[in-house]
Order: structure tokens, then sequence, then C-alpha cells
């Protein structure tokens, strides 16, 4: 017998490139599902664009979500979660960024994640930017973003059941 709701117990893993739609798109297939659903923010405010943006999510969000902020402990909310409760994780980017400018272990930290992440006990989203496509970076700061953004992407991948590459506001099933 086939399972009737797909995302159940399942982590499915959004990627693409800014703007490409993902969190809008991660945002559909939680609400979905029954609520209640809950909104892992790992963004931290450090400037006016930045506190937009976040007030933008929030609104478009609206009713029907809890949200938690965690800029640096990404597990310890996720393992705080109730079984069985939908999960967005929005993203995994600024999460690394809040990581790497705590001067962390990001490759220790990445694994600790991927750890939690591929034990899903509900429907689970994550979300993060595909950052490895363009050009190389012109500084040591950048290129170490990058790579460590590339590795914790394939950690993720590999321990999601679903895998969504967003192009263009489109979705592309990679796994």
């Amino acid at each position: 017998m086939t399972d009737p709701d797909p995302y159940r117990g399942a982590l499915t893993f959004v990627i693409g490139g800014a703007r490409s739609g993902k969190s809008r798109h991660a945002e559909l297939l939680v609400t979905a599902l029954p609520s209640p659903w809950t909104y892992i923010a790992t963004a931290q405010a450090y400037d006016d664009e930045m506190r937009e943006r976040i007030a933008l999510h929030r609104a478009r969000r609206g009713e029907g979500w809890t949200t938690v902020d965690a800029p640096l402990d990404l597990v310890g909310a996720i393992e705080a979660l109730p079984d069985g409760q939908p999960l967005l994780v929005d993203c995994l980017t600024l999460w690394l960024t809040n990581h790497m400018l705590a001067d962390h272990d990001v490759e220790a930290e990445g694994r600790r994640l991927a750890e939690v992440l591929s034990r899903p006990r509900g429907p689970w989203f994550v979300v993060s930017n595909e950052v490895g496509l363009g050009i190389v970076p012109d500084n040591a700061l950048a290129r170490r973003f990058r790579d460590a953004a590339g590795r914790l992407n394939q950690h993720v991948a590999a321990v999601a059941d679903s895998v969504l590459l967003m192009v263009a506001g489109l979705p592309l099933k990679l796994k």
C-alpha cells in the first residue's frame, strides 16, 4: 500500500540559488500538511536590510506557524520538537555563516546536524542556498564559505529522502 502522505517522517531538502523560490516552495509544501507548523529561523538581523527580509518572511507565513529562532543551536531546536509536527528550517547557509562568524568548527557542526536530520520524526523540510554554481570567489573567506556550504549541502542531501532544486521558481526533483 502506498503511503498517502509521502512527507510523513521524511526529510525534504530544498536547495537553489538566491531568489529561486526555495523558501516560498518549502512553505507551500509544509502548509499542504495539517498545522501546527514549526519554522526554525537561522537568520540574525545585523542590519536594516536583513530586518526587512525577516519581516517579509514572517508576514508571508501568516497564521498557524510557530517560529523558533535558532541562529546557532539548530540541532537543539530540532531535537526539542514534538514528534510528527511539520518543520521548516530556513536556511542552512545563514546557520553556517553564523557558525563561521563565531569561529566554530563548521565541519563538526555540519556532521551533528546531518545526524539529527537523518532521523526525521515528522515531515521535515530544510532550505539551503546552492552557492557553488558561480565563479570562484576572489577572497579566502568567501572560498572557505563556498566550500563549507557545498560540503554541508552534500551531507544533508545524502540523508534526505527527497531533494528539490529550485530554478526560476520551478522545482526540479533530484532525489
